[in-house]
């Protein structure tokens, strides 16, 4: 193409994998959609047809859910499409508007798993005034305030996105519309751009992880208060297994992200990996971690199954 600006119709997608891994990463991205689609559905229906469930920690579980479905169907199957059929074009509009979905819900998920270390902080450490504080009022709130926290971040993106132009390629060497692809092969030179995508990242990703480390180590702390040695191995169990999907999160976007901002060069298969491992692998693993360990969601799935109803008289 000419040096001449141009501001692109359409773009096309090269997800930037080597061929002779293309047919184990279609077989994994598909087991990965099923089992997340699968696991966060059942988390899901079950609270929605539970009303012992519907609590102020099941809220945020059925709204990670959500946002975990939302977030593997707005990128898993696009990149099948490319894989299989190299369905690899896609308009500039709906290009853009995959970028926000998936730029929102990452946000969205940033800023909710701190709120969720808080509220596990809260219930283990003050659990008599836990009831008073954390009410599904609270959630709710919470549960908006993310949310538009979210919609805020995104608004600067939006509007860079929107300011780049593009002389060179059309080609985005990745599996999805992204933020930092687009401004690598845009002509508009502008470093607020990376900075902007750098400086929010550390913000969200640093503040977001030292929150959960401070509200986990608390608990942690508590814990070993705990006489039994059975109640100190569950609540070390479930503490170290909520880490390890909160840094499976963070760290790999956290990589991904601040360093272009810095203007070191990531591969494009590097890049690829770091970031599908970030947004896609956490949403298969949340179900595990967060509900199916929980014995009211592993009772609540039994009686559905069975086909048992739930005696109201119990709780």
């Amino acid at each position: 193409m000419s040096n001449e600006t141009i501001y692109v119709p359409e773009f096309v997608l090269q997800c930037a994998i080597e061929k002779d891994k293309i047919t184990f990463t279609i077989v994994a991205l598909a087991f990965m959609y099923v089992g997340t689609i699968l696991g966060n559905l059942l988390v899901i229906v079950v609270i929605i047809l539970n009303p012992h469930l519907q609590t102020p920690m099941f809220y945020y579980i059925f709204t990670l859910a959500v946002i975990d479905v939302v977030n593997s169907t707005n990128l898993i199957p696009r990149i099948l499409a490319i894989l299989v059929f190299n369905d690899n074009v896609v308009p500039y509009g709906p290009c853009l508007f995959q970028l926000s979905i998936v730029y929102h819900l990452g946000l969205t998920e940033s800023f909710l798993f701190p709120v969720m270390a808080c509220d596990r902080y809260l219930a283990v450490v003050y659990p008599l005034r836990y009831p008073s504080i954390v009410t599904s009022k609270t959630v709710g709130l919470s549960i908006l305030f993310v949310n538009i926290l979210a919609a805020a971040t995104l608004v600067p993106y939006m509007v860079f996105a929107r300011e780049l132009s593009f002389c060179r390629s059309n080609v985005l060497p990745y599996c999805f519309c992204d933020f930092v692809t687009m401004i690598h092969i845009s002509c508009t030179s502008d470093p607020r751009h990376l900075a902007l995508l750098s400086s929010t990242t550390i913000i969200t990703g640093f503040g977001g992880m030292g929150i959960c480390l401070l509200s986990y180590t608390r608990i942690v702390l508590a814990a070993l208060k705990i006489s039994s040695v059975e109640g100190k191995k569950k609540a070390l169990s479930t503490t170290v297994t909520h880490l390890l999907v909160v840094s499976l999160f963070y760290i790999p976007l956290m990589i991904s992200y601040i360093l272009p901002g810095l203007g070191v060069q990531v591969s494009a298969e590097a890049y690829n990996v770091l970031v599908i491992i970030a947004i896609l692998v956490p949403p298969m693993m949340n179900p595990i971690i967060y509900s199916f360990r929980n014995k009211e969601i592993k009772g609540s799935i039994y009686r559905l199954w069975t086909g048992k109803r739930v005696d109201p008289s119990h709780h």
